[in-house]
């Protein structure tokens, strides 16, 4: 008995004495309830909406600032034509707009059906089936409130439109979040491995020795991966436009250098990864789950991010995957131009920008 105990005692000696073990085993648990009980909300809150009132009449104004009073909307347009609310969708400033339409309290009183139209942003179609029916209960609320004081019937049937995807396929929203995360998993993943299986099997000190210099090593073993990634790219762009019947909206050639930069800052990524490391399964382990939690629960791929606590949404930010799915939405599905995701290329090459120069100085660091 007292040799069983102490074969436990040493075991848990050596969990102890390993502290990225013991990180991976009390840690990893407390990472993801947070995030999973944070993250995963599908409710909405603060949704930036844009008002655009043809009446101007007081009962419109009452109703705006029904709106204004909502825990789930808050008003950041009031637009005067509809070219300022398109403006808004395109550069992601709302998700929604609330459109009344001329003589909308004259028609109220006379009994008629006033016009009020609620556009919602339809690439994530589960989120605007939430947003349209919070903003028809406003409006329901408002109508209900009327008729118990007024003598005529108040009916307010609000048009629903879905815009940029009018039949609400829910393709709309996860092709360009599977891009974003096929192509950071095989190319982090990917060449982190390879680099730390020279290391690991000591080759790579052969390879330094050699008359080649290190910077085409290490472009050598990146150049197939970036190649397998492109492919993976039009792949999957083939498949969304002629199976999945998603459009290309905006331009394919924008839409390929957006794609290209990511898969080059992924590939940066993994690089970085490869000098943190020494055994191939640790480069699995920091490459795979590492980037994968992070990647499904903070990018926007499956819950808004808009929807997080504000830490989150800052934590957010330094996601790479994040800003490319952005990116890719506005062009493959909203057919905006260049001008509309400047914040997010610029983004993107400050991250690959930032994750090269770090990189290379760790390689040269720990193979001299």
């Amino acid at each position: 008995m007292k040799q069983f105990i102490a074969f436990i005692r040493k075991e848990f000696y050596h969990i102890f004495r390993d502290r990225r073990t013991v990180l991976i085993l009390l840690g990893m648990p407390v990472v993801q309830i947070l995030l999973f009980g944070f993250a995963i909300n599908t409710e909405v809150h603060n949704a930036g909406m844009a008002v655009l009132d043809l009446s101007k009449d007081e009962m419109t104004r009452t109703i705006t600032e029904h709106f204004r009073a909502s825990e789930y909307f808050t008003i950041v347009e009031d637009a005067t034509d509809m070219k300022q609310v398109d403006d808004a969708f395109r550069e992601n400033r709302i998700v929604a707009a609330i459109v009344f339409g001329e003589r909308f309290a004259g028609k109220m009183l006379d009994g008629e059906k006033a016009a009020v139209q609620i556009i919602a942003d339809g690439t994530d179609p589960n989120q605007a089936s939430i947003i349209t029916g919070y903003a028809s209960g406003v409006l329901s609320s408002f109508a209900a409130g009327q008729a118990a004081t007024a003598d005529v019937p108040f009916r307010i049937e609000p048009e629903l439109r879905m815009l940029y995807n009018p039949q609400g396929k829910s393709a709309y929203n996860f092709v360009p979040g599977v891009m974003g995360l096929i192509l950071m998993l095989i190319c982090a993943m990917m060449t982190s491995i390879s680099i730390v299986r020279e290391k690991e099997t000591g080759t790579m000190e052969v390879l330094l020795a050699s008359p080649v210099k290190p910077i085409h090593i290490i472009l050598a073993k990146a150049v197939p991966y970036f190649v397998l990634s492109v492919i993976n790219l039009f792949t999957i762009l083939l498949l969304s436009v002629f199976v999945l019947e998603v459009p290309v909206s905006g331009s394919l050639l924008l839409l390929t250098v957006i794609s290209f930069l990511f898969i080059f800052l992924a590939l940066s990524l993994g690089l970085l990864i490869s000098t943190l490391v020494d055994s191939q399964m640790a480069a699995i382990l920091l490459s795979g789950m590492g980037l994968m939690m992070p990647t499904m629960l903070l990018s926007g791929i499956i819950f808004p991010v808009e929807n997080m606590p504000d830490i989150l949404q800052w934590i957010s930010a330094f996601v790479p995957v994040r800003w490319y799915i952005e990116a890719v939405k506005k062009i493959m599905i909203q057919g905006v131009e260049a001008v509309y995701v400047w914040k997010e290329t610029l983004i993107l090459l400050c991250m690959a920008a930032v994750l090269v120069a770090l990189s290379l100085k760790k390689f040269k660091n720990r193979l001299s």
